[in-house]
């Protein structure tokens, strides 16, 4: 990738990308993440938007080598810095069925191969707090010794990181395990950080309700003040001393991500009459305390489990549910991220995806072990470097742009299911 060349910033690579939360976090903390892996091709559409100097390759890790990653992203034999990401993880998740035999883990186990093909100096894997308890523990260890086998020093013990410690305005608790090539620098877990409240984070953003634009769009001009430090940050508005990211040109009185969702006058009423803090009975959703966090936000399931939609929380201030804008907001996205334009899409892209503070925290101490001392990049990514129209592929239009089946979800589930089973 040219631009690493140019600034001599470590090199990433992603794997199980998503829309690219932890990307973000290692570009802020310093990183050039070169490529990113992801089997879904709308995801992979959003990340490119995101993320135009990286190569984005529409594939499932099953199908991947480490020589065809590092080809793709015109790396050749230059050394890797860091590879990281999180396998699917509904098979062992805190809330789902825990079953170490879920055909879904073996994902995990192609992460290991894939680190010990391209031999980065650290990798990173992070994950649901459920894979450290009860059975779980054995599956981490089988983890930990696989990684240690490829050549790899694991950090001990591994910690589970609250992302509300690291000025993300939600209660989300994340596995890390940090692993360190024999011979390097072993970093640190990361210090923790003061808390940012819900309504700091979105208490600035104007009431999606009062826009009928957003009910066919989820885009719409608007001027608005913003007070709190978080959130004048992610606006772009002040500088933000910690974050080594590329500037993106972006218009912070155009509102994004907000589209609408129509209640009933009697769920409005029901959101109405909820406490602060508390669930609301019939729908079951959390409406959240302005001066609290947010509970932790939920991706749902993909096509090829269902469609499910998670609940989404209720505003603090009025009676509707939160938009996708919000979400990310309460996520650590900066505005000038962009998801898919439906709510489905970019409510999953959010909630699948690691919170780019907590991710710039962790990598951030990588940045240190590496010796580097980073620096904000003078190139900016503009307009005419992403394309809009990205933002709202379907999925046929999607695996068309990134030449694959246009069932690659279903698909690929079915394949990993067939070959455990024989």
């Amino acid at each position: 990738m040219s631009s690493s060349k140019q600034n001599n910033r470590p090199i990433g690579i992603d794997l199980f990308a998503g829309a690219g939360g932890l990307s973000l976090g290692f570009e802020q903390a310093g990183f050039d993440v070169a490529a990113a892996v992801e089997i879904d091709p709308i995801h992979c559409a959003v990340h490119e938007y995101n993320f135009p100097d990286c190569a984005v390759i529409c594939a499932s890790v099953v199908d991947l080598t480490g020589e065809e990653i590092r080809s793709r992203a015109g790396l050749g034999n230059k050394e890797i810095d860091c590879v990281f990401g999180g396998a699917p993880c509904q098979g062992f998740s805190m809330i789902g069925k825990r079953v170490l035999d879920d055909p879904r883990n073996q994902l995990v186990f192609h992460y290991v191969r894939l680190v010990r093909e391209l031999r980065p100096k650290y990798c990173v894997f992070e994950n649901v707090k459920g894979l450290t308890v009860g059975k779980h523990k054995q599956f981490l260890a089988e983890l930990i010794e696989a990684l240690e086998q490829a050549g790899y020093d694991v950090m001990l013990p591994y910690k589970v990181l609250n992302a509300a410690e690291f000025g993300v305005p939600q209660d989300r608790r994340r596995l890390f395990l940090i692993g360190t090539r024999k011979g390097e620098q072993m970093p640190d877990y990361p210090d923790t950080l003061g808390q940012v409240s819900v309504i700091e984070a979105i208490g600035d953003l104007p009431n999606a309700d009062q826009f009928q634009e957003l009910l066919e769009t989820d885009s719409v001009p608007v001027e608005f003040e913003t007070e709190s430090k978080y959130a004048r940050k992610l606006r772009g508005l002040d500088n933000d001393p910690k974050d080594y990211s590329y500037c993106r040109e972006f218009d912070p009185n155009v509102l994004t991500a907000s589209l609408r969702t129509e209640h009933t006058d009697l769920s409005r009423k029901r959101f109405v009459e909820t406490a602060h803090g508390k669930t609301e009975p019939v729908s079951r959703f959390h409406k959240l305390h302005p001066q609290g966090v947010c509970n932790t936000l939920r991706a749902g399931t993909d096509s090829a489990r269902g469609a499910f939609t998670s609940p989404r929380p209720i505003h603090p201030n009025w009676p509707r549910v939160i938009t996708v804008r919000e979400a990310a907001r309460l996520h650590s996205y900066p505005d000038w991220f962009r998801f898919h334009v439906t709510k489905w899409h970019g409510f999953r892209q959010i909630g699948n995806s690691v919170p780019p503070l907590l991710g710039r925290a962790v990598a951030g101490q990588i940045v240190k072990a590496l010796g580097v001392v980073p620096k904000k990049p003078k190139r900016k990514i503009g307009f005419a470097d992403r394309r809009e129209e990205l933002l709202s592929f379907d999925m046929s239009t999607a695996a068309r742009y990134f030449s694959v089946p246009k069932d690659t979800i279903a698909k690929r589930t079915r394949q990993i299911e067939l070959t455990l089973a024989t």
